[in-house]
C-alpha cells in the first residue's frame, strides 16, 4: 500500500513538469528552426531557382545571383558604382551537389573559360514562413529565393 501511495504521487509530481517539457520541447523546435537547424527540406525542389542577396555599401552596390538548373549553378557577381553609376559583372558556370539540406556550389568557369581557383560556397538550405533561404556556412549570408521575395514585395 504504501509503495503503491508513494508511486501515485511521484506520477502526479511528474505530470505538470511532463507539460512544462512539451511546452519546452515545442520552443526548442521553433529555434532550431529559425536557425535552419533539423529542418527535413530533402523534397523541396531548388530546380529552376533564382537566389538573390544584395549588399549596400557607402560607395557601390554588390547584387549576387545564384541560379540552379538540375546539378548545373550559374553564380553572378553584379558591382553598382553609385558615383558613375557603371555596373560590371562577374559569370561563374558550375555544378552543384546536394545532400539533405547542404548545397555545395563549386564554380570552376568565368564567362565559360576554365579558371585556375573556383569559387566554392557551402550553403544550408532553409525555410521560414514559407520563403526558402540559402545560408552560406562561412559567412552566415542569407540567399533569398526570388520567387518568394517578389511574392511578398507584391
Amino acid at each position: 500500500m504504501r509503495k503503491l501511495f508513494i508511486c501515485a504521487l511521484f506520477f502526479i509530481g511528474i505530470l505538470p513538469k511532463a507539460q512544462n517539457y512539451a511546452a519546452i520541447n515545442g520552443i526548442i523546435d521553433r529555434l532550431e528552426e529559425r536557425k535552419g537547424i533539423n529542418q527535413h527540406l530533402e523534397n523541396v525542389s531548388i530546380d529552376n531557382k533564382k537566389f538573390v542577396l544584395v549588399k549596400d555599401f557607402e560607395d557601390h552596390t554588390e547584387r549576387s545571383f545564384i541560379i540552379l538548373k538540375g546539378k548545373d549553378a550559374t553564380y553572378v557577381e553584379m558591382f553598382d558604382d553609385k558615383a558613375t553609376g557603371k555596373s560590371t559583372s562577374n559569370v561563374f558556370s558550375g555544378d552543384i551537389i546536394r545532400k539533405k539540406n547542404i548545397i555545395s556550389l563549386r564554380a570552376d568557369r568565368l564567362e565559360n573559360k576554365k579558371i585556375p581557383i573556383p569559387v566554392a560556397k557551402t550553403l544550408l538550405l532553409t525555410k521560414q514562413k514559407e520563403i526558402i533561404y540559402l545560408i552560406d556556412i562561412n559567412s552566415r549570408e542569407r540567399w533569398i529565393d526570388e520567387e518568394s521575395y517578389t511574392k511578398k514585395n507584391k
